[in-house]
């Protein structure tokens, strides 16, 4: 019976062995999974990427809020979790590869700028008095309360300039006076003063812009190329578009175009507060944005809002983040070890995010595996990647009428000077003629195609000077026998714009509606 028993011995020996070998696998992952929860995962070459599950994260919540994304305008969704990029869709036409205007999250790496100057030594306080490093101008509305500024109070819009940016209602003059103004950092150093410093929160983008400047004073080079050198380089940031005001200066308050993935990578900073790869980046305690002093924003449409160093905070949620027109957001949940970014077409309600992640957020160790789940979320970013055409109307007899005939427009607020609509071509397109500032008198003609057919069809980015993040796209469809609608996006810049054309005999009136509900009208007839 030996014989017989010794094979069975063989194989309970074998089997334990390969029991323990499983046993110290499986101790030997989840010491590695409790080591990088321990020791952050860098994404500076790439991000590693992980089913939500493995993240201790839901992934039928995330594909809920992915195609919440879809129906709510968004660009782009990225969700981060322990480091790992667990979500990450991007919603037709719009692409990952291609750069997004982030508007007014902008502000926020204009103010991690500054706080890196502060790190090297270049800015001795926080409370240095602004007047100080423009000492070789000539400035307006100069009395106590200008010359108390500090950069403290730039960072907090707590200036005390007058400044009507519409943040609760207005016309926002003064952003149109700045884009009129030769000298922007002069136009806003002679503003007059509201209030006392410090005091009231008045949302603008004077006091960024002003931080630009003062980089510029201490660095001896555009806020840019110290982000490119000190920033960007070490984040393994490559691609990214900045626009310079009319002095050269990096515009602090917005135009930076980058790809969602690196928008990630700033929040990340903040998440591991300010340090990247062993380095520290930041001033200590500048990521700490929950800790800092924080100013009572007064939004009527959120009391609990606050503000600091550029970051919308909430502290009722213990959340904060980079905040740009229309939702151009970069989200930190420092209890959640996570950064959510977004990019979008209309302003992305921000509870309604904060509270979805954190919904899909179930452990801070991995869940049980969940692959039904994990398909169910597959098949959200494969759906929001792939364009819908959206109802097409009958075409009426006056397409043909108006198919090709220029119609000429007087000065206007478009700048229109002429439209011809070509909807009987084999490719239908559109071309417009517009005035030009400068010199008076020019203007300058585009050729743009059209989708007749529910579809976008796609310009060519020189159509805005090759600007990365400018793709033009547009698709028309005729609403009734004379009106005509074309949906107009800027791929990329993170609008969407409706032009409504209605036809009276030779007459034409054009109604623009933006994404926010502005709409302007102009009225053109046929010309030669």
């Amino acid at each position: 019976m030996s014989h017989i028993k010794a094979p069975v011995n063989r194989l309970f020996h074998l089997g334990a062995i390969l029991g323990l070998a499983i046993l110290l696998s499986s101790t030997h992952s989840e010491a590695l999974r409790a080591e990088d929860a321990v020791q952050p995962v860098w994404p500076t070459q790439t991000w590693l990427t992980s089913t939500p599950e493995e993240q201790g994260m839901d992934s039928a919540a995330l594909a809920q809020l992915v195609a919440y994304g879809a129906s709510h305008d968004f660009d782009s969704l990225l969700v981060v979790r322990h480091g790992r990029l667990v979500t990450e869709a991007y919603y037709a036409p719009y692409t990952g590869d291609v750069p997004h205007e982030i508007f007014s999250s902008t502000k926020a790496i204009t103010g991690t700028l500054l706080g890196m100057v502060y790190k090297e030594g270049l800015l001795d306080r926080l409370d240095h008095p602004v007047l100080d490093f423009f000492a070789d101008r000539q400035i307006a509305h100069v009395d106590d309360r200008k010359k108390a500024i500090t950069v403290q109070n730039l960072l907090d819009m707590t200036s005390g300039l007058d400044w009507d940016q519409g943040f609760e209602g207005g016309k926002q003059q003064t952003m149109q006076d700045l884009e009129r103004a030769s000298n922007w950092t002069q136009f806003i150093l002679d503003r007059p003063m509201a209030h006392p410093p410090g005091e009231v929160f008045n949302y603008g983008n004077g006091g960024p812009d002003l931080v630009s400047a003062i980089i510029t004073r201490l660095t001896g080079k555009p806020a840019e190329d110290y982000a490119r050198e000190k920033l960007f380089a070490p984040l393994g940031i490559v691609d990214w578009h900045w626009d310079r005001d009319p002095q050269g200066l990096t515009i602090g308050h917005g135009m930076l175009f980058l790809l969602p993935r690196d928008m990630a990578k700033i929040g990340y900073l903040y998440l591991r507060r300010g340090e990247w790869e062993g380095r520290q980046l930041l001033p200590s305690g500048w990521a700490d944005v929950l800790s800092h002093r924080l100013v009572t924003m007064h939004a009527s449409h959120d009391p609990n809002q606050r503000y600091t160093n550029f970051f919308w905070v909430f502290p009722d949620k213990h959340v904060y983040m980079a905040n740009g027109k229309d939702g151009q957001l970069i989200t930190v949940f420092p209890d959640l070890d996570s950064v959510v970014v977004t990019t979008a077409r209309k302003q992305v309600r921000y509870r309604t995010l904060i509270d979805a992640v954190a919904g899909a957020v179930k452990s801070d160790s991995a869940l049980a595996p969940n692959p039904g789940a994990v398909e169910q979320l597959s098949r959200a970013i494969h759906d929001a990647a792939v364009e819908k055409p959206t109802p097409v109307g009958p075409t009426p007899e006056i397409a043909s009428a108006i198919s090709g005939k220029r119609y000429i427009f007087p000065d206007n607020d478009l700048a229109l000077r002429s439209l011809t609509l070509f909807l009987n071509d084999p490719r239908p397109h559109f071309e417009y003629e517009q005035y030009l500032r400068d010199p008076a008198g020019a203007s300058i003609s585009y050729d743009m195609p059209i989708g007749l057919d529910g579809l976008y069809r796609k310009g060519s980015p020189a159509l805005f000077g090759a600007y990365p993040g400018h793709i033009p796209a547009a698709k028309g469809t005729w609403l009734d026998a004379s009106t005509f609608v074309i949906d107009s996006q800027d791929i990329g810049y993170g609008t969407q714009i409706k032009y409504v054309l209605s036809f009276s005999g030779k007459k034409l009136n054009i109604r623009r509606i933006d994404e926010e509900g502005w709409e302007v009208s102009v009225n053109g007839e046929q010309g030669n």
